[in-house]
């Protein structure tokens, strides 16, 4: 199960998230667009050619300014993210913990890691539902219990040492109103979507601190920027794991001298899973639901990079979503209304504890 390359189109199909990072690399790449800029103003033949091609010329030139700016946008963030500080990731020593790694994107981020043999601890309630790779190890966890956590931890510690990477993806959604949601259901998904996350911290990172060296992964979501009904307890979990984990980022490089510890941020659209079953929304090529592979592969990709990054997807939702913080009331509002309908028929399948300790797949 090798990674894609980037060149190759989405599972999705034709995507403005596809169409985007090719531009990005062929008409505002300054590396293609400067030497034509250069070749037209100091040569003598490509003065001769501009002359009778000034409007071709004028665009080039759009494409170059658009493209440095964008390039340089990039190297300011991907500076300061991480510090301006590089760290080496020796994969055959690195250990990385995968909560909700037994089954949906968890299980195929697990499987492009173990792909190239990285030490892979898989923390899920539910026992995996694929054959685990040699380098795969499953622990069972409960994450709504601190000391199920705990245990996983010590035995993850055990068998391979302190992990150095902590990819926290599970995640849990009920669906209800915020009128009809259970005190119990509500408290279940801060559990699980928040306070699993400042257990594991508390646990994982001190030694990644020790070393100044590690990384942190948090799969939010884009319902951390918009809440929709029918999503509030899980729209504000996800908003409330994304302020945690920037919190904790700029803690790294401010209060515990870890500039080299890394944090990952995720934000996607709702994926192809169990989960999300019965979940309604657009889909079009600026908006669509995501296979659960391309949202893995992203995870990893960054994971691989070895640096701090924030992975939106698709990345429409970041100027649609993230953007409206910013925007005049009349668009904030008017946009959550507009997703009223996406809940409505949602039949996601939720694997949890009951109170007899027995696990429990149901549909919710």
């Amino acid at each position: 199960m090798p990674l894609r390359s980037d060149w190759r189109l989405q599972r999705e199909g034709l995507t403005v998230e596809y169409l985007g990072r090719l531009l990005s690399r062929t008409a505002f790449n300054p590396v293609l667009t400067l030497p034509l800029v250069l070749l037209a103003r100091y040569t003598g033949q490509g003065q001769a050619l501009s002359a009778g091609y000034s409007k071709q010329l004028k665009t080039i030139k759009a494409l170059l300014y658009l493209g440095l700016a964008h390039h340089i946008s990039n190297w300011l963030s991907k500076g300061v993210s991480n510090n301006w500080t590089n760290d080496t990731y020796d994969w055959n020593k690195e250990i990385v913990v995968v909560t909700g790694g037994s089954d949906g994107i968890g299980k195929h981020i697990v499987l492009f890691l173990a792909e190239k043999g990285i030490k892979v601890a898989v923390f899920d309630i539910q026992q995996m539902t694929y054959e685990a790779p040699p380098s795969v190890k499953y622990y069972s966890c409960d994450l709504s219990s601190a000391t199920s956590i705990s245990d996983a931890v010590d035995g993850v510690r055990a068998d391979f040492g302190h992990p150095t990477v902590l990819i926290n993806n599970a995640g849990i959604c009920y669906g209800e109103p915020v009128l009809s949601a259970s005190a119990e259901h509500v408290r279940k998904t801060f559990e699980i979507n928040v306070f699993a996350h400042h257990a594991l911290a508390t646990h994982l990172v001190p030694s990644m601190v020790a070393a100044n060296h590690g990384t942190v992964v948090t799969v939010a979501s884009q319902a951390a920027w918009i809440a929709a009904p029918r999503m509030a307890d899980y729209a504000a979990s996800k908003a409330a794991a994304l302020a945690m984990h920037e919190a904790l980022a700029a803690e790294l490089a401010t209060l515990y001298n870890a500039p080299k510890v890394r944090a990952i941020a995720v934000c996607p659209n709702a994926t192809k899973t169990p989960l999300f079953e019965g979940f309604q929304m657009y889909n079009n090529m600026f908006l669509y639901k995501l296979e659960p592979e391309t949202m893995a592969e992203a995870v990893v990709k960054a994971v691989l990079r070895g640096q701090s990054a924030m992975v939106t997807l698709p990345v429409t939702g970041w100027y649609m979503f993230a953007g409206a913080r910013g925007a005049p009331l009349w668009y904030q509002v008017g946009l959550r209304k507009k997703f009223k309908d996406v809940l409505s028929a949602w039949t996601g399948r939720i694997v949890e504890q009951r109170e007899d300790g027995a696990k429990d797949g149901k549909q919710e």
